[in-house]
């Protein structure tokens, strides 16, 4: 007799299965995907390493996949709520992992660094954005970074590549690149079923975490999202979007829309603001005021700095050190208000 479904476990649709796992940090869950697979079924995404989830997935193998293997794992991109257990769901069914090339790496030397030298990192990240020290007593006081959070991957994959094809059950899925939450974030669409599995992508009701990381602090990820999505917008209107946060929702197209409007008024916000000099953490309270808890500093800076690049890269702001050795930022002379249409 099959096993009850969990309650987490839920039929998208024939051969579709969506697992909704409870996450301890926002946004409070994570979705994973089960398609058949022919004599056996691929995962995408395989959730985080937290108290419960093998069980789950367990409860899920019972239920959902009527005597057939997990024959694949495709993971969407590095982060530690989508790679967790990819590498105990491997070993677990024999199974290959599939992931882009850039977060397949970049997960292995994530794994790899000494988390001593990624504390480091992130205290100098914290440092020279102006952080408060509470923030820069919490670094060095949580558990160790990444390893901690995700199961050893295998030392092989299958390399996905945007614009190719990824037969599933013998139908073809067009695999999809989006940029700026991750460098190289898989997603998957499906034309015969008028389906996107859109990864962290184009979420339902909040926007996608761009923030810039550490080891890049100069990047400019925001401008990599903003250009990545408007690389769907050539999918039908009507397409139903598989999020890895959130419900499936319809709308694609008036949801990358909104998306970009909430980062124009974001970049119109601090462009007002900068009005007089301010630290990157300064200017990111302007657009978080309301984020005290030290545990979400990190993603404050990491996204207020994504903001500030954008702007200092088309000529809005200004990047100076000041007399105590950090870059402040200030808008340029010259620079117009941007036109924020209500």
């Amino acid at each position: 007799m099959q096993a009850t479904l969990p309650a987490e476990a839920t039929r998208i649709a024939p051969g579709l299965f969506r697992l909704r796992m409870a996450l301890p940090f926002p946004p409070s869950h994570v979705n994973c995907w089960l398609l058949r697979d022919g004599e056996g079924w691929l995962v995408v995404d395989a959730g985080a390493k937290t108290e419960g989830a093998q069980q789950l997935w367990e409860e899920t193998f019972a239920s959902v996949l009527e005597g057939r293997p997990i024959t694949r794992v495709l993971i969407t991109h590095f982060h530690y709520d989508h790679v967790g257990l990819a590498g105990w769901m491997c070993e677990r069914w024999q199974a290959p992992l599939l992931m882009s090339r850039t977060e397949y790496l970049l997960a292995r030397l994530l794994l790899a660094e000494d988390s001593a030298n990624l504390t480091a990192q992130m205290l100098h990240h914290g440092r020279t954005a102006g952080a408060p020290e509470s923030y820069l007593h919490h670094l060095t006081r949580r558990r160790p970074l990444y390893r901690s959070e995700v199961t050893p991957l295998p030392p092989h994959y299958q390399r996905l590549v945007a614009g190719e094809t990824l037969v599933v059950d013998g139908r073809p899925w067009q695999i999809r690149v989006g940029r700026g939450h991750a460098p190289e974030m898989v997603c998957l669409y499906s034309a015969e079923q008028g389906v996107l599995i859109g990864a962290d992508q184009i979420l339902p009701r909040i926007s996608p975490y761009i923030g810039v990381v550490s080891w890049e602090p100069d990047g400019d990820p925001l401008a990599a999202f903003l250009a990545s999505n408007q690389t769907f917008r050539d999918l039908p209107r009507d397409t139903l979007v598989l999020p890895s946060h959130g419900e499936p929702f319809t709308g694609l197209l008036e949801r990358i829309d909104a998306l970009d409007a909430h980062h124009a008024e974001r970049l119109d916000t601090l462009t007002k603001a900068l009005t007089v000099p301010m630290t990157a953490y300064e200017a990111a309270r302007v657009l978080f005021p309301r984020v005290v808890e030290d545990s979400q500093i990190g993603f404050v800076i990491g996204e207020g700095l994504a903001h500030l690049n954008r702007l200092v890269a088309t000529g809005v702001l200004l990047r100076e050190d000041g007399a105590d050795g950090l870059p402040r930022y200030r808008r340029a002379p010259e620079a117009a208000l941007p036109h924020n249409p209500a």
